[in-house]
């Protein structure tokens, strides 16, 4: 899903946390969020990395479980599939992009491998067992997205990132103009984050629905 062009992006949405189902994965959200602190402080090039890593693991995952499931149940998916795979090759692009921006280290790139393994694990099984969560979780996560490029593009503003020229990989993807900046990059792939967010809650309010009718 590429940034839409639309300058009404909501920033500061956060979903209340309503049942045991949403403070388990803010829960988590939080403590992972308090480990990229720590670890990366304002190395925001760095930071987005690991966060795009880790980011384009639960659409891959939620795209081929729920082609299972309706391959298993004969029911049709609403859309589900095509909006998760787009969102995982959307991650996965932002990735590509930022690797040429922060240039990662040997470390880091093994940091990078360990932490994908690990978080494939733990969202499959999660997945497996509360879809709903496991949305929950990635709205969560987007929403600290939101939060971390906002952080990234007062960074530049102030001067204390360098406002490069932007990749030849971002221009291509977002049809940026030619003489595109680190600024602009930043402000696409948060417009991305946010629409990554609204949908991962509408899909874990869906599924809360969902159980709630067949508990009715």
């Amino acid at each position: 899903m590429k940034a839409s062009n639309t300058p009404a992006v909501v920033l500061d949405k956060h979903h209340e946390v309503r049942n045991l189902s949403d403070r388990i994965a803010l829960g988590i959200t939080l403590a992972l969020r308090f480990f990229a602190d720590t670890f990366f402080a304002k190395r925001y090039g760095n930071r987005a990395i690991v966060l795009e890593t880790v980011a384009a693991v639960p659409g891959m995952v939620g795209g081929m479980l729920v082609h299972l499931r309706c391959l298993r149940w004969m029911t049709p998916d609403h859309g589900w599939i095509r909006t998760l795979l787009e969102e995982a090759d959307n991650e996965r692009m932002h990735l590509m992009t930022f690797i040429e921006i922060a240039k990662p280290s040997w470390f880091e790139r093994m940091v990078i491998l360990v932490v994908q393994a690990l978080f494939f694990i733990f969202f499959f099984l999660l997945y497996l067992t509360t879809p709903r969560t496991a949305h929950r979780l990635v709205g969560y996560f987007e929403e600290q997205a939101v939060i971390s490029y906002t952080l990234y593009l007062a960074e530049i503003d102030a001067g204390r990132v360098e406002n490069i020229a932007a990749p030849q990989i971002a221009i291509d993807y977002w049809a940026l103009p030619a003489a595109a900046t680190l600024r602009d990059v930043v402000l696409a792939v948060r417009a991305d984050e946010v629409g990554h967010r609204d949908v991962n809650h509408h899909y874990a309010n869906a599924l809360n629905l969902a159980t709630l009718e067949q508990e009715a």
